[in-house]
C-alpha cells in the first residue's frame, strides 16, 4: 500500500525521522512498546465487503478506507517523492510527517437492507458489529496507542463505530477520532467536478471515482449504464431516510458516465490532503483527561453530597 512503511532493516529509523506509516502485523513483539512510544497515533481502517454494482469490486469500502488510511500520514501533501529519489540541490528536505501505527482493517461491517441481498455482500449483524468494534479498539488503546484514527469507507459503519467509540472512551483513557473519507469533499465540490446531476450515491459517480483514484484498475466503468438515483426530499433541512428499496435501484445507482480517472485523482488529492489537515489538528490537541467512575464527586463545584433517599 503506498505510504506504508514495512519495518525492517532501517525503516523503523526512517519512520522515526520521517513519519508515515508502519503496519503494526510486521512490528515484533517486543519492539511493540518502543513503538507506541515514538507514534503520534495509530490507525485503523474500517470497509466492508458488500456489492456496489457490476462496475465495482466487492472490497470498494476498504479499497477506500485503506487507501485514505495510507493517506493520513502522508509529509507532503501530494505524497509524491522527489524524482530521482533524492532532494534536488537547494531545495529543502521534505518535512516530517506524523508517525503512524497502521492496524489491519475491519473488513466486515453491518450493511443495509438495501445491498444484503445482492451477491458477495458479507452482512454481519448490527449488535455483533459494535462488540466487535468495541473490542478491537479498546485493544488497540490497550495495547499502548491512546490516540487512534478510524478512517471510515462504509457509510453503516457511522453508527456502530460511534456506538463503540463512546463505549470505550468511558473504560480508557483515550483520544478516539473518526473520520469518513466520503465527507471530506463537499457537496459544492462534487457539483463543481461532475455538474447538477446527482453524482454521490452508493456505487454512484463519486465513489466510483475514489476508487478510480486508488485503484483504476479494479473499475469497470463500461460494465453499467447510468441509473439515475431517486430524488432527494426537496427540503433543506438534515434528515436520515432509511428505505426498503428506493427504486430505481439494482444495489446501486448514479450516473457512472460522469466517473474517471482524473476526477477520482482530484478527490484523492482534496479527500487526502483535508484528512491529513483534521490529523494534524488533532495531534497538535491536549490529550483528554481519565475516565471517572465517580460522575458526582464531592468536591466537584457546584455539585453538594448525595442525599440519601427521602433525605432533605
Amino acid at each position: 500500500m503506498d505510504g506504508v512503511t514495512t519495518p525492517a532493516g532501517g525503516h523503523v529509523a526512517e519512520w522515526l525521522a520521517h513519519g508515515g506509516l508502519v503496519p503494526v502485523a510486521r512490528v515484533p513483539g517486543g519492539e511493540l512498546a518502543a513503538v507506541a512510544a515514538a507514534a503520534d497515533f495509530a490507525v485503523l481502517p474500517v470497509g466492508a465487503v458488500e456489492w456496489h454494482g457490476p462496475h465495482l469490486p466487492l472490497g470498494t469500502d476498504l479499497i477506500l478506507a485503506e487507501g485514505f488510511a495510507a493517506e493520513s500520514a502522508r509529509a507532503s501533501a501530494d505524497g509524491a517523492a522527489p524524482s530521482g529519489g533524492g532532494t534536488p540541490d537547494g531545495a529543502a528536505p521534505p518535512a516530517a510527517g506524523p508517525r503512524g501505527v497502521l492496524f489491519p482493517a475491519v473488513a466486515y461491517a453491518a450493511c443495509p437492507g438495501q445491498t444484503r441481498p445482492w451477491p458477495g455482500t458479507v452482512a454481519i449483524r448490527p449488535e455483533i458489529a459494535v462488540g466487535y468494534l468495541a473490542d478491537v479498539i479498546e485493544g488497540i488503546v490497550a495495547a499502548g496507542f491512546p490516540r487512534l484514527l478510524i478512517v471510515n469507507g462504509h457509510d453503516a459503519n457511522m453508527s456502530t463505530v460511534r456506538a463503540a467509540m463512546e463505549w470505550v472512551s468511558g473504560r480508557r483513557t483515550a483520544s478516539l477520532l473518526l473520520v469518513n473519507w466520503f465527507q471530506l469533499v463537499t457537496p459544492a465540490e462534487t457539483t463543481e467536478l461532475y455538474g447538477p446531476q446527482v453524482s454521490r450515491g452508493h456505487g454512484g459517480a463519486y465513489e466510483t471515482s475514489g476508487v478510480l483514484g486508488f485503484d483504476p484498475g479494479a473499475v469497470r466503468l463500461g460494465a453499467v449504464d447510468d441509473l439515475p438515483p431517486k430524488p432527494k426530499l426537496p427540503v433543506t433541512h438534515p434528515y436520515v431516510l432509511v428505505e426498503s428499496r428506493p427504486d430505481p435501484w439494482q444495489g446501486w445507482s448514479g450516473h457512472i458516465s460522469l466517473a474517471d480517472e482524473p476526477a477520482g485523482r482530484r478527490v484523492r488529492e482534496l479527500a487526502g490532503t483535508r484528512l491529513r489537515e483534521v490529523v494534524a489538528a488533532w495531534v497538535a490537541a491536549a490529550p483528554p483527561a481519565p475516565p471517572t467512575a465517580d460522575p458526582l464527586p464531592d468536591s466537584s463545584p457546584g455539585v453538594g453530597p448525595l442525599l440519601p433517599e427521602g433525605g432533605s
